[in-house]
């Protein structure tokens, strides 16, 4: 009985003092959490005969409230990050486009300029990157509250482009990293 005793003894002090190594509560300081987020930022489209029906060269203003950017959260952990946009014109019209990031105050912080050729053409495509070493600043992204976008017919107001439903198609994205931890 002794030996079984000794035994169980042996193996408890075996069980509970080998492979137990002292454990580093303070790794948790030493995590990075970086996700990437992205999300659309603005979608418009407009049909040749909106831009038929406008007198003038400017057929569309507008802006849009957009806080994201400045959101307190965003704004604290943003580390850099792309916006993309992409253009579409379908219609006999060549266009300009202006898109203009704004501060509370409806100062503009930023803008992008898009010169656009009647249809056919290519989809536009265009990035623009925040916070890299080559990117644009930080402070762009983090004070803005608005956007504008500015759109002028540069052809005729009575042509309409062959194409089925011609229209002008604008949309942009932003994807960002922002530091969780």
């Amino acid at each position: 009985m002794k030996k079984i005793q000794y035994l169980l003894l042996f193996l408890f002090l075996s069980i509970t003092s080998s492979c137990v190594e002292e454990q580093n509560f303070d790794q948790f300081n030493d995590l990075d959490i970086i996700p990437t987020v992205e999300a659309s930022i603005l979608y418009v489209e407009s049909p040749e005969s909106v831009i038929n029906g406008a007198p003038g060269a400017v057929w569309y203003i507008q802006t849009f409230n957009f806080d994201a950017f400045s959101e307190q959260f965003f704004a604290d952990n943003v580390l850099d990050g792309v916006i993309t946009y992409e253009l579409e014109n379908t219609t006999s019209k060549p266009l300009e486009i202006l898109f203009e990031y704004l501060d509370d105050a409806g100062n503009v912080l930023d803008t992008e300029f898009f010169s656009l050729d009647p249809a056919p053409t290519a989809v536009l495509r265009r990035e623009t990157a925040y916070g890299t070493p080559t990117g644009r600043s930080l402070d762009i992204i983090r004070n803005t509250s608005q956007v504008r976008v500015n759109a002028r017919n540069l052809g005729d107001n009575n042509s309409v482009s062959s194409l089925p439903d011609p229209m002008i198609i604008f949309r942009s994205s932003g994807k960002f990293r922002l530091r969780l931890k």
